[in-house]
């Protein structure tokens, strides 16, 4: 498997001391836009064809519709990303439990995994020269470990630390096994949740013998700069830093322009790689997004002015054109990390 081969982690080093590497876009809005419906989550010959309503449950595309899923990870390499994140995004026994669909979560993860790492190895045969990585995604799940659901009821929690860290564990031995050549724990409201990812991964790494880079990425859900569960950006790297992440980062809930002093506080701390993936501005009064691509370059391009970042991509409401439009943008600017060590030299 490629993820124990160094080489493999080499190229990636060598591309991050030369440029600010891409990550793809929104997954949900390109899937969005496919205006799918009911017939589209039944995948033709699986026992799971003849389940209840799915549609929603965009995970499960990777078995019904892998063409569809291949094609949007394609179209963000065509735009110039060297990441390409699997849509695995809910593909946890917890969150798959809202469909009845907790059985197939190995199945989701290796398939998700696998279009991602097929996608990638397409496009690095025709360029050589430019390696492209599966990034295997463990989401924040829809369960919080720190705070109750019940405001009657602030002692109790929907889910616990150690069915966290099963369900973390399940999902990423199925990434590893279906090709992902990185993890991100990603879009983190709740750093407990994000601590038995951590857990579950240091877990299944000593049981295959192996690891890969971990990225985390946290979301500020407001512009108080907290995440939801209350911690400001140097207080979530406090917590999360015993894991040595290969980078962390910001994503989802703000746009670039609101989330910028809260990655400049984060990129003052962190002693790793620095990422970002902000969505395409604020939402509107509808749940769209308004902000266009050259608005959303613009702003991460004064990240990497700035000397904040390595790896910048997209979340909600982006899509390949603000891919392609950041890539441009930022290409002038030396990453975070090499900038860094040239500085101590």
């Amino acid at each position: 498997m490629n993820w124990l081969r160094p080489d493999r982690i080499a190229r990636l080093e060598a591309a991050l001391a030369e440029r600010i590497l891409l990550l793809d876009g929104a997954m949900g809005t390109m899937l969005q836009a496919a205006r799918l419906d009911e017939r589209d989550f039944h995948p033709e010959g699986h026992p799971c064809a003849h389940c209840g309503e799915l549609k929603g449950n965009h995970d499960l595309l990777n078995l019904s519709r892998p063409e569809l899923i291949l094609s949007i990870h394609r179209a963000y390499l065509a735009a110039g990303a060297d990441l390409i994140e699997t849509n695995t995004f809910n593909a946890t026994r917890i969150a798959q439990a809202d469909y009845g669909t907790e059985a197939l979560v190995p199945e989701l993860n290796r398939a998700g995994a696998a279009l991602a790492a097929a996608a990638c190895r397409e496009f690095e045969a025709r360029d050589p020269r430019r390696p492209r990585f599966p990034v295997g995604i463990l989401g924040p799940t829809n369960k919080t470990a720190s705070i109750s659901p019940d405001v009657s009821d602030p002692g109790h929690r929907a889910v616990d630390f150690d069915t966290l860290a099963a369900a973390y564990a399940e999902a990423a031995t199925a990434l590893i096994e279906g090709g992902a050549e990185l993890i991100m724990v990603e879009t983190i409201f709740d750093t407990l949740n994000a601590k038995a990812a951590l857990y579950a991964l240091e877990e299944v790494f000593e049981r295959l013998g192996g690891r890969v880079p971990v990225m985390i990425s946290g979301t500020i859900t407001d512009r108080s700069g907290r995440t939801l569960s209350g911690q400001t950006p140097e207080a979530f790297w406090a917590s999360i830093r015993h894991a040595a992440p290969f980078s962390v980062g910001f994503n989802c809930a703000l746009g670039a322009r609101q989330l910028r002093p809260h990655l400049e506080a984060l990129a003052r701390v962190a002693d790793c790689r620095v990422s970002v993936h902000p969505n395409a501005g604020l939402p509107n009064a509808f749940g769209g997004y308004d902000e266009t691509p050259a608005q959303t370059a613009s702003a991460l391009a004064e990240y990497a002015a700035l000397g904040l970042v390595d790896v910048v991509g997209g979340c909600c409401g982006t899509t390949p054109d603000h891919i392609a439009a950041i890539a441009q943008a930022v290409a002038p600017y030396p990453p975070r990390q090499a900038r860094k060590l040239a500085q101590a030299a």
